[in-house]
């Protein structure tokens, strides 16, 4: 099944109860928040106060968590409290990996693995029977707004190949720089879970949603 998450690195914030309100009500699932702790990756975004309004605005929306901090396993506990569905950690980030994602799912969210441009599939190999989802993230963490990687359509063939031949169900997100003009290609690669955020929040948000959801069927 194809899921749309929009990404609330692009949304108006003076709005955004509105906004959240706006992507859910026209057919999105899910809402994909970014965290960033300013070291991990060079920008500063949400955290917990703002995932509790999050839940509050659109109490039966999926929320996809994306952790892009160091060490996320510090705060398993704080996402789960303001009701965090999904925490999808970045291997890059942690020390002890297969034990964060233990800890995710004991904690009984969703957990999942992000892998940045540069970090080769090999690197989730022996998490891969535990996560929920990989992500593969098709620009540099940190910005909204930047442009497609193109060799990350490899990676996702690899993952999903990966998938196929251990026999496994995970889902496998791509996040940065999807648009109308590529997601037949990232969903042709093997992608099930879309984030988008300036293609969606950008001008009119139910026609944009509904434009994607259209290509996703």
């Amino acid at each position: 099944m194809n899921i749309l998450s929009p990404s609330m690195l692009s949304i108006d914030f003076n709005n955004m109860g509105e906004n959240l309100k706006k992507v859910h009500e026209a057919g999105a699932e899910w809402i994909h928040v970014d965290v960033m702790d300013g070291s991990f990756v060079p920008n500063i975004s949400f955290g917990p106060p703002v995932i509790k309004f999050v839940r509050q605005a659109v109490p039966d929306a999926f929320l996809d968590c994306h952790l892009m901090i160091d060490e996320p396993a510090r705060y398993i506990d704080d996402y789960k409290a303001v009701g965090a569905d999904m925490m999808c950690v970045h291997a890059e980030a942690c020390k002890h990996l297969h034990r964060t994602v233990q800890a995710i799912k004991a904690a009984g969210m969703k957990a999942g693995v992000a892998l940045n441009p540069a970090t080769p599939v090999e690197t989730i190999k022996y998490v891969i029977n535990d996560v929920d989802m990989v992500l593969v993230m098709s620009v540099n963490p940190g910005f909204g707004g930047q442009s497609f990687i193109a060799s990350q359509l490899d990676k996702i063939s690899e993952i999903k190949k990966l998938r196929d031949d251990m026999g496994l169900s995970f889902d496998i997100e791509v996040d940065g720089g999807v648009k109308l003009s590529n997601l037949k290609d990232v969903l042709d690669a093997g992608a099930n879970v879309i984030v988008a955020g300036s293609a969606i929040f950008n001008n009119d948000i139910e026609k944009n949603v509904s434009d994607f959801l259209e290509i996703m069927k």
